[in-house]
């Protein structure tokens, strides 16, 4: 098989050590349960049942929220999945919220007694000043919801490098730090979504007395459909595309991200490193990068794309050809090519994100991000950037996302 999957689990080792000795901790672990047909929400106290680790992960269906949820579920903690719409899965218990609702998160967390909050979604608006107002409200409305019961132990709340590059009004542009980039560096002095979600976190934590982390990805890379934001799956839409129409396969970016280098991040890696932060005591109330742990060029990965799907390879000729732009005719392309060979989703929109790759790989200046501030406290997962994209591109195909 190839890429990654057949062993991909001796690539993530530093939260299993964590895990098991947090295992060994003798520090009370609070249980939740509240859905009716199972034990996973009801408050311990009341019910007498054994006490174990339990987790909400908000944003379940996204792809750092799925990968949240595989992981914590192999490291035997029980779940309670929170989206909009949840998705029935063995060994989860779903919630149904509307996060911008605070009733509607109060009601869906009623004896909800989680150890552990993993925060991992957004929602797109308009104007940054949108961003700031929308997102802040919805962190603040889940921790107002699970702070009463003083169950929290642990946040981790995901954002990304858009921290230090800026939102997406003025992303990548103006006065921007040097790369590699740092945790400690200052805020910019721009709005910043970002920056009011940690706001929400530092004060309820505070006001709750539970420790946290911050997470920055870059660029991720995970199974997930219907995700805003999913360079991955994008690239491999479009690659089927030029294969199934005879379309050149064009790098859509410009010079700076052809020949600069440049890392990214597989949504098995930012998982692994959001459990390790929960359970390593060094780890707490601290910000991280978080990427595969290498480096590369577009130069050199997209042809390595290119062999994968069997097309030929266009690199940077000095004309920038935006996916958008590329992409902006195919929904009836993917309907048909989806027919062909019998797909499970027909909807290109479900599936591929253009804006989203076209702001990565037009971006002025090559980003790389330091990992040192976790490596120097133990967390050593590491996956090459080439066999996390491949083993997405596996599981595409098995789950009938792809030809």
């Amino acid at each position: 098989m190839r890429g990654c999957g057949a062993i991909r689990f001796c690539l993530y080792p530093a939260s299993r050590s964590a895990s098991k000795m947090a295992e060994k901790s003798k520090e009370a672990q609070v249980l939740v349960q509240r859905h009716p047909r199972t034990n996973l929400h009801r408050n311990p106290k009341k019910t007498g049942i054994d006490m174990t680790k339990t987790a909400l992960v908000v944003g379940a269906t996204g792809i750092v929220g799925s990968a949240m949820t595989d992981l914590l579920l192999r490291e035997g903690w029980r779940v309670a999945a929170m989206s909009r719409t949840p998705r029935a899965r063995d060994g989860v218990v779903p919630i149904a919220a509307d996060l911008h609702n605070a009733a509607s998160v109060r009601d869906a967390v009623a004896d909800l007694l989680p150890e552990l909050v993993v925060f991992a979604t957004w929602a797109r608006q308009a104007t940054e000043a949108e961003n700031i107002r929308v997102n802040s409200a919805m962190v603040r409305h889940v921790l107002d919801a699970v702070g009463p019961q003083k169950s929290v132990r642990h946040v981790a709340l995901v954002t990304g490098t858009k921290h230090y590059l800026g939102p997406f009004e003025a992303y990548g542009k103006g006065n921007l730090p040097p790369t590699p980039f740092h945790e400690a560096q200052p805020r910019l002095d721009i709005d910043n979504f970002y920056y009011a979600q940690e706001d929400e976190v530092f004060a309820a934590a505070a006001r709750d007395g539970f420790t946290w982390s911050v997470h920055r990805p870059h660029t991720i890379i995970g199974m997930a459909v219907g995700n805003a934001m999913n360079m991955g799956t994008t690239l491999a839409v479009y690659a089927t595309i030029c294969r199934e129409t005879g379309r050149p396969f064009h790098f859509p970016g410009a010079e700076t991200a052809w020949n600069g280098l440049l890392d990214m991040t597989d949504a098995g890696i930012l998982a692994e490193q959001i459990l390790w932060a929960a359970q390593t005591p060094a780890a707490a109330n601290t910000a991280f990068n978080t990427t595969n742990g290498d480096v590369f060029r577009w130069s050199w990965l997209w042809p390595r794309i290119a062999a994968f799907f069997n097309v030929p390879a266009e690199g940077f000729d000095g004309t920038v050809r935006p996916l958008e732009q590329q992409m902006a005719d195919d929904a009836s392309v993917w309907r048909d090519i989806a027919a062909r060979y019998d797909l499970a989703e027909p909807d290109l929109s479900r599936l591929a994100s253009p804006w989203h790759t076209d702001a990565d790989l037009t971006r002025p200046i090559e980003v790389i991000n330091d990992m040192s501030n976790s490596r120097r406290l133990g967390f050593s997962a590491f996956i090459p950037t080439d066999d996390a994209m491949f083993a997405l591109f596996e599981r595409l195909r098995a789950a009938r996302l792809i030809p």
